[in-house]
Order: structure tokens, then sequence, then C-alpha cells
């Protein structure tokens, strides 16, 4: 294998696992082609893959104190270098060193998702300082955003309620869900209007409802679902524009007469630092990586593909070099 060359402040890593998330499979099919090209991640041939863990095998000269043979795992940003290969060249800022005895597979599957959910946290205004006490919705509760946020407020002390299909009610309970509501079942309308915040990581059809559930003193909504890179696709340049400027200020004129006050968010991942960081210190203070449920090598991609877009239980991997003769 040819191993590319770190430059700077680059750490040069073989990677032992990468993780398929549910913006990989969409991207595979065209999903965001516009914006995400103004970043070089529009081009054929196309790697995908934000996360992985791996081993540090060289070290640019302004890296600082990484050394070859280092277990590490971290982030790429969305561009013409994906984690889907057998090593990528990523800037020591978006690095952590993995916990000694850590298995390199599940926290392979964890920096893109945490670091998306915390973006989220932080837009709608919640924050380890002001999270005690406040009552917070978590739509989506049984997602890789959603599960990890509901965990991040358990341990800030917020009363969550969860909201999530069926087969996500109990794992949210046992998360320290206060409630968990079945969106098949109960309305979003039938729950009080008495939420500080609300996390959208389900349906961009339900933001609406979601904004009605806050007080008039709340802190604020984001979202992740939003339609922003789809507007862009369908409508192009001009038309996505417009398309997302009136989304965006129609879902706005939902919290008069406070929108001025409240916060409401559209989230889109990029790396960084303070959430990585916080990745690590909730890892030492036993929090769990997401549980994987394929592992595969990169030949066997379609696969993994498959298992994301059918949704089933666990995360799905890639292990380059493996099965390679």
């Amino acid at each position: 294998m040819t191993m590319p060359r770190p430059r700077g402040s680059e750490v040069l890593v073989e990677v032992k696992a990468a993780a398929v998330n549910p913006i990989d499979v969409k991207r595979a099919e065209g999903y965001g082609r516009r914006l995400l090209g103004l970043k070089g991640a529009g081009r054929f041939p196309r790697v995908l893959g934000n996360d992985f863990a791996g081993v540090v095998r060289e070290v640019g000269p302004r890296a600082g104190d990484w050394q070859p043979g280092e277990q590490v795992f971290g982030l790429l940003p969305t561009g013409p270098q994906g984690s889907h290969a057998g090593a990528v060249v990523v800037d020591a800022r978006w690095l952590r060193r993995a916990p000694p005895g850590a298995d390199l597979h599940r926290l392979a599957a964890l920096p893109y998702s945490f670091t998306t959910a915390w973006l989220a946290l932080k837009a709608a205004g919640l924050t380890p300082q002001n999270a005690a006490g406040l009552r917070v919705i978590v739509h989506g509760s049984s997602g890789a955003l959603g599960r990890l946020a509901l965990q991040l407020l358990v341990k800030w002390g917020a009363r969550v309620t969860a909201v999530s299909g069926p087969r996500g009610l109990r794992d949210s309970l046992a998360l320290g869900a206060e409630q968990a509501v079945n969106r098949l079942v109960e309305p979003l309308s039938q729950l009080p209007a008495h939420y500080d915040a609300s996390l959208n990581f389900a349906a961009w059809e339900d933001d609406a409802a979601l904004l009605a559930r806050l007080h008039a003193g709340a802190l604020g909504h984001a979202t992740t679902v939003h339609p922003l890179l789809e507007n862009f696709d369908r409508f192009g340049w001009i038309g996505g524009l417009f398309a997302s400027l009136r989304s965006h200020r129609r879902q706005r004129r939902l919290l008069e007469p406070h929108r001025e006050t409240m916060r409401y968010t559209w989230v889109l991942f990029r790396p960084d630092a303070e959430a990585l960081d916080e990745m690590q210190s909730w890892l030492a203070g036993g929090g769990e990586p997401p549980p994987i449920g394929l592992a595969l090598p990169l030949q066997q991609a379609e696969r993994a593909f498959e298992h994301v877009l059918q949704r089933r239980p666990g995360r799905a991997l890639l292990l380059p070099g493996r099965g390679e003769s």
C-alpha cells in the first residue's frame, strides 16, 4: 500500500476501521453534490467517510508530539479525501489518542456522530453548565445522534423526553430519558408546550411540531434533518438559496413573538476541537461508543452501505486491509 506523506501539521494514519454513516449512503447517490462540491467533495472518484480509527505512521514537522505506532481516532472534514481508505492524512487538530485498551472498531464509529450531536446541543443553547433541570425533547433518540445527545443531556442533569419508534423506547429509558414517546402512536402535538429546548434528528416534517412544544422563554431548537443540501441539489444555486431562506424564515416565524431571543439552527457537520475534547472526557468518564452491527473489508462496502440504508441494528464499519490479497 502506497502511503501519502504528511506536511505541516498533518499526521499520516493507517486506517484500521472507518464508519459508514447515513450521510455516506446519501452522498453515494449524489446528495449534496452542489454545496459539498465547494469543498472538493463532489468529484469522482469519490472517497466517502469522515470518521476513522487507526495507527500513526508518520508525523508532519509541525504536528506536535504524536508518535508513530500510537493508536488514534478522529475526523476528516468533508472534502476530496474520505476515511474509506487504507490511509489518511489528517490535521492534528482533528485527531485524538485512543484510551488504553479501547476497541478501535467501536471508536471508529464515534467521532462523526458525537461531533454532530455536540454541535446540535450547542446550537440549541444547551451546555454542561446550563442543562441541569431543563426539559429537552430529543426527536430520533434511537439513532446514533439521538442516543449520544440523550446520554450527554442526562449526564448534564437535563430532563429528557425521548421520541422514537417502538423499538427505541426501552433503550431510551435505559439511557436515562425521563419519558419515552412512541412517535407512531402519540403525536408530538399531544406533548405539553413546556420544553426549554428541542433537537430534531429524525424528520424535517416534524420540525414545526417540535417548535410548538417550546415555551415562551425557551433556549431554542436545532435540527440536523433540514432541506439545505437537497434544495441546492434540486433547484440550483439561486433557486436553492431562495428555497432555503423561505423554509428557514417560515420556521423562525413559528417562534413569534420570541424569535429574536430563541435560537433556531440548521446544523451541518464540521470538525470541532471542543467537541472532540468533550468526546475524550465522555469516554474517560465511562461513556460507551455505539455498538457495531457489521464490520467488513472495503471490497464488501456495498453490504455495509445496505446495512445502513435498511437501518439495521448497530453501526457499520469498513476495515481496510482485510480481505486484500
